[in-house]
């Protein structure tokens, strides 16, 4: 990301916004909760089989007022709201999280921990990926770690990842979309050999919601 355009969004008064919505979140411990999603957009992580592909040039999304997102999130009945991305941790959250506490709001943050922390929340769902790995603050940040298996060779990254979060962190292995109906017989059958794991599905998908 270059520093003109970080320079642009005013230390985060402004962020590239992609989409903001309503819905039920899909995916880990806060599965099946309303929830309001602000998605950023800038990705540098750039995985094959990422659903949200379109998010990952910034430049595509015109920098957005936080005050105008903060609103609209306000708004909704539910009172959680999950930042994810692309890859937010790319620009400063600080102003947009202080905001967002301001009114109540408990913050869910979605990351693969490339980037150095910013920003108050009160969950962190980490999910890292292998092309650009956390950094070691992001391990000792994590409430939540997802592991996407695409393989059984992601079997051993994920462990190599839970061995660096805190006892108190809920573990997740989920399967990659596409292979999902392929390897889910395996992440049953490796859950069931090691209990501290869970498994997380994209249940968004089967409910046909964003």
């Amino acid at each position: 990301m270059s520093s003109n355009y970080v320079e642009q969004l005013c230390g985060g008064i402004k962020l590239p916004l992609v989409e903001d919505f309503y819905t039920i979140q899909g995916e880990g411990r806060h599965a099946g909760k309303p929830a309001y999603f602000i998605r950023l957009g800038g990705c540098d992580v750039g995985c094959a089989w990422c659903d949200a592909k379109y998010t990952w040039n910034p430049r595509l999304y015109p920098p957005t007022d936080i005050d105008v997102v903060v609103e609209r999130a306000a708004s909704c009945e539910a009172q959680a709201i999950v930042i994810t991305g692309g890859e937010p941790l790319i620009y400063p959250l600080g102003p947009l999280t202080s905001r967002l506490h301001e009114r109540g709001l408990q913050i869910f943050l979605e990351t693969s921990g490339s980037h150095p922390f910013s920003g108050e929340f009160d969950w962190v769902c980490l999910s890292p990926k292998m092309r650009l790995k956390p950094l070691d603050e992001a391990y000792s940040r994590a409430d939540e770690l997802k592991v996407i298996i695409g393989s059984t060779d992601d079997f051993a990254w994920a462990e190599e990842c839970a061995a660096r979060v805190s006892e108190e962190c809920l573990l997740y292995l989920q399967p990659e979309w596409s292979v999902a109906e392929k390897m889910m017989p395996e992440l049953v059958e490796y859950a069931k050999h090691n209990p501290r794991w869970s498994i997380s599905i994209q249940s968004h998908k089967y409910m046909r919601i964003p």
